[in-house]
């Protein structure tokens, strides 16, 4: 077991993390940007270190900001939360070359299901039901319509590589079937993947990155 551990992340998710990790009697090292001076889950780690500005990018999501905390405190490993740097692979990448267990999936793992359209890929492969769907990316909106068309109305739609919880869209009828027009995350595309959505179960619908 872990002796001494980061977590990076705040608020609540930050918390609920310490709160585990003292039940185990793991030591907690916290970060926190400049915004989050003197936040209450602060107060519950062994140690509290600052790790940039108020904006995310240049803090939470700073990767050698966060490295260097940890190797500042020694620590043997770094919980991600949720969120943040939580499925980015590059950051577990990093930390295990650190030597630095990162608590989380493996790269591979992320680099695999991080993208919608291969997890559904792979789900196939393995004899997973998946639910109905275009078999690859869709580029074009008239694609996508006819999709829906042949599905059957509402379909969902989704960010292939993840829209920052913004990228997904329900259609219940016709109409631009783009995630593009719900604020997919910077950087995000316009080929678009459907799903026939079932009523009372999650099913997403994707846009590639």
């Amino acid at each position: 077991m872990f002796q001494r551990i980061l977590v990076a992340n705040r608020g609540e998710i930050a918390l609920r993390v310490i709160r585990a990790c003292k039940e185990l009697g793991i030591e907690i090292v916290a970060v926190f940007s400049e915004a989050d001076r003197g936040a209450p889950y602060l107060k519950f780690a062994d140690r509290a270190i600052c790790i940039g500005p108020a904006l995310s990018a240049k803090s939470y999501l700073h990767v050698a900001n966060i490295i260097s905390a940890a190797e500042l405190a020694d620590v043997q490993a770094i919980h991600p939360g949720y969120g943040f740097l939580s499925e980015n692979p590059h950051f577990a990448e990093v930390c295990r070359t650190c030597k630095i267990e990162f608590i989380g999936p493996s790269q591979d793992a992320m680099q695999k299901l991080g993208n919608k359209s291969q997890a559904r890929k792979l789900a196939q492969q393995a004899g997973i039901p998946v639910v109905p769907g275009s078999e690859g990316l869709i580029e074009k909106d008239e694609d996508a319509l006819a999709l829906a068309e042949a599905m059957g109305y509402p379909v969902l739609i989704k960010a292939a590589a993840g829209g920052g919880g913004r990228g997904h869209a329900r259609r219940q009828q016709p109409g631009v079937a783009t995630s593009r027009h719900q604020g997919s995350a910077p950087g995000s595309g316009e080929r678009v993947q459907g799903r026939q959505r079932v009523p009372g179960k999650v099913h997403r619908a994707t846009a590639a990155h």
